[in-house]
């Protein structure tokens, strides 16, 4: 029995096969084309070695981007612009010939985290991604929780009165602590600043007044946070981003545990498998 579990990044497309829905083959990996025909039809070649010409008994993952509300399509984002509004699912359900379920990616890696990692055993689990941008998913009871639009914690505005950003940059927390943002600021890759610049001090206490925001209206048991902003070298360090959100709740609340994310760059391939079990083996 062949499922196929996938992770579709702004850089790079995941793919691979689980026979149980508890552990995955060997990852398949190739870059996300702008192009969506291109990055189709490699998707499906690779599908079908995976599938070592046998059925598939379904199929699940993430994509980046803003998800309509039947989960069929990106309608926005903004790295693969070219994407928007093509019948991602419908091309998926050609490969597949089985059940296919969608989700934005960071929704489906908070879900592996969630299950099999960082946040396991836990009832509420709030995940962020920083990375290229800023994600993020409530998880609860083992399922991604209920919404209208999706989660987006990264577009949430922080920096109300400009002070930081100036007047020409939205102020959200995205544009404050992601990759991109900081690289746009300082025109230098977050990986080549040093640990020891007073940076990566200002972006955990930028991250503190997220968190206090996730923390009162999520109310999470543990925040897992992962992205290469936070487990690359250098990064923003777990012990700075607790110490800026203890101060951030100021005693309204207690913090709770707050923790890395701990399946890399899979996690998104054991949010697949979670999604799958939830859907299908309970039938």
């Amino acid at each position: 029995m062949t499922y196929i579990v996938f992770d579709i990044g702004g850089t790079k497309t995941r793919v691979a096969s689980s026979d149980d829905l508890q552990s995955f083959s060997e990852v398949k990996s190739f870059k996300t084309s702008q192009d969506f025909g291109s990055w189709f039809n490699q998707f499906a070649k690779i599908t079908r070695v995976l599938a070592k010409g046998g059925e598939i008994y379904g199929m699940a993952g993430g994509v980046r981007g803003v998800l309509n509300e039947e989960h069929t399509r990106v309608i926005h984002d903004s790295v693969l612009t070219a994407w928007e509004n093509k019948p991602l699912l419908k091309k998926l359900e050609e490969v597949s010939k089985s059940p296919v379920f969608l989700e934005n990616d960071s929704a489906v890696a908070g879900l592996g985290e969630a299950v099999f990692g960082a946040g396991e055993n836990m009832e509420i689990v709030a995940y962020h991604t920083i990375s290229t941008g800023v994600g993020g998913v409530k998880i609860e009871n083992g399922e991604i929780d209920s919404s209208s639009i999706g989660f987006e914690p990264g577009h949430q505005i922080l920096d109300i009165d400009r002070t930081i950003l100036g007047p020409d940059v939205t102020p959200t927390l995205e544009n404050l602590v992601s990759g991109t943002a900081v690289k746009q600021r300082y025109d230098v890759e977050p990986y080549e600043i040093p640990q020891s610049d007073i940076l990566w001090e200002d972006l955990a206490g930028y991250l503190g007044q997220g968190l206090r925001n996730t923390i009162l209206y999520w109310s999470p048991d543990v925040i897992v946070l992962g992205g290469s902003m936070i487990i690359g070298d250098p990064k923003i360090k777990i012990e700075s981003i607790r110490k800026y959100t203890v101060e951030a709740l100021d005693g309204f609340v207690e913090c709770p545990l707050i923790t890395t994310a701990s399946l890399g760059d899979e996690a998104g391939l054991y949010g697949g498998m979670v999604i799958l079990n939830n859907n299908l083996t309970e039938e």
